[in-house]
């Protein structure tokens, strides 16, 4: 199974960039969306369930902010959105497909750049996230998460890291978080596969030519519990496909 995962900063300016043209050339089996920024009410059918996929979203309460989406063309036992903390679910960051013996979650962590108020409840979805998928793991299912993380665990993933620890994004207290997870058992896909691969970034800010210089940072993974590493096939960056500040990220995993 080939699962994707991508921020594309607002579904309808992907569908204008050719989103929908990508995924039916690409045909990924699972595609999660981060910052949607949609109410799948809205779009017509053929966005909602594009050749043949089935789609399931997290609306938040507040129009055109955050959100995400899942794109399936393999069966999906039970869909689940959030995270049952209604602090966090009215802003639309979680969706769960359940595949056979795994669970995908399709995440999108708040930035938390606005102020000490939105980076304290960034923290506090961090740890309540962890906390689920850790429960989650100990019941015995096989989990998959994956999104935009807004964070990054060390150097190797920021193209200028000695620019300070006060960017949201790099703060001690985000990549704490992501140490958490491993930690935990929660193994980083791409790096496990590639602990060396340098200038491997999934966001560049927009401002000036930094994408083209690849000046970027590594905020999109795909993380598997250590249980299923054994069946992970392959993971990558796909730093070639436009359409979104962010790029997509996949993970190849045997069923």
């Amino acid at each position: 199974m080939r699962i994707f995962s991508w921020n594309v900063n607002g579904f309808r300016a992907g569908v204008a960039r050719g989103l929908m043209e990508w995924l039916l050339k690409e045909e990924p089996d699972m595609l999660c969306l981060q910052e949607t920024r949609a109410d799948p009410a809205s779009l017509p059918a053929e966005q909602r369930a594009p050749g043949g996929y089935a789609s399931h979203w997290a609306v938040a309460e507040r129009a055109g902010y955050s959100g995400v989406a899942t794109f399936s063309q393999v069966p999906v036992s039970a869909w689940r959105t959030g995270l049952g903390i209604p602090r966090f679910d009215r802003e639309g960051r979680v969706v769960v497909a359940e595949l056979g013996d795994i669970e995908l979650y399709n995440v999108y962590v708040p930035s938390g750049a606005r102020n000490l108020e939105r980076f304290t409840y960034k923290l506090a979805f961090y740890d309540a996230f962890l906390d689920h998928i850790d429960a989650r793991a100990r019941a015995g299912k096989q989990i998959i998460f994956c999104g935009d993380l807004n964070a990054v665990r060390a150097p190797i993933d920021v193209a200028r890291p000695a620019r300070g620890e006060n960017i949201p994004g790099i703060r001690p207290e985000e990549r704490a978080w992501v140490d958490r997870c491993i930690a935990h058992g929660w193994v980083d896909a791409f790096r496990a596969l590639h602990p060396d691969a340098r200038g491997a970034y999934t966001w560049w800010s927009t401002r000036g030519t930094l994408r083209a210089q690849n000046l970027g940072w590594r905020l999109d993974a795909v993380f598997v519990h250590e249980s299923l590493l054994p069946r992970v096939q392959g993971a990558g960056i796909r730093a070639d496909v436009m359409g979104s500040d962010h790029c997509p990220v996949w993970l190849d995993i045997a069923l």
